[in-house]
């Protein structure tokens, strides 16, 4: 693909991957690299793929979908059974479990929909903005 050199052959990293193999010591090579300020976990990759390709990668791995992630199956299950989605809420929070998992969508995983807040700050959403705006009012709080 179009993601660049393979890492040994990646001008970046050539140096490291041929100190390893004149027999250096994974650790003195990583230093190395911490010393020139690259990253040593680079050293860990696949030397015959692009530092892209395997960067990409572990962005996207995040997990499985909700739906598939085996701590959460079963509540999808009974969801599409027809129990009342505050039944199975209800289960998750007997099993210990955040039910707000089931308001995420379950085609994605929950690390990836945990990790950014694509709502409003607090004090712009709807459900929320007249609170603020009776706080800046100088309403007592409480």
């Amino acid at each position: 693909g179009g993601d660049g050199p393979a890492l040994k052959d990646d001008p970046d990293y050539q140096k490291y991957f041929k100190m390893q193999k004149m027999g250096l010591p994974l650790d003195a090579v990583k230093h190395a690299m911490s010393r020139d300020g690259k990253d040593p976990a680079v050293m860990d990759m696949d030397p015959n793929k692009s530092l892209k390709a395997q960067q990409k990668k572990e962005e996207a791995d995040d997990g499985p979908p909700i739906k598939d992630d085996p701590a959460f199956q079963k509540y999808f299950k009974m969801q599409k059974m027809g129990l009342p989605l505050d039944a199975v809420k209800h289960a998750m929070q007997r099993d210990g479990l955040d039910p707000s998992v089931l308001d995420l969508d379950p085609e994605k995983s929950l690390k990836a929909q945990q990790k950014k807040d694509d709502g409003p700050p607090l004090k712009d959403d709807p459900g929320y903005q007249k609170y603020f705006k009776m706080l800046k009012m100088g309403l007592p709080v409480g």
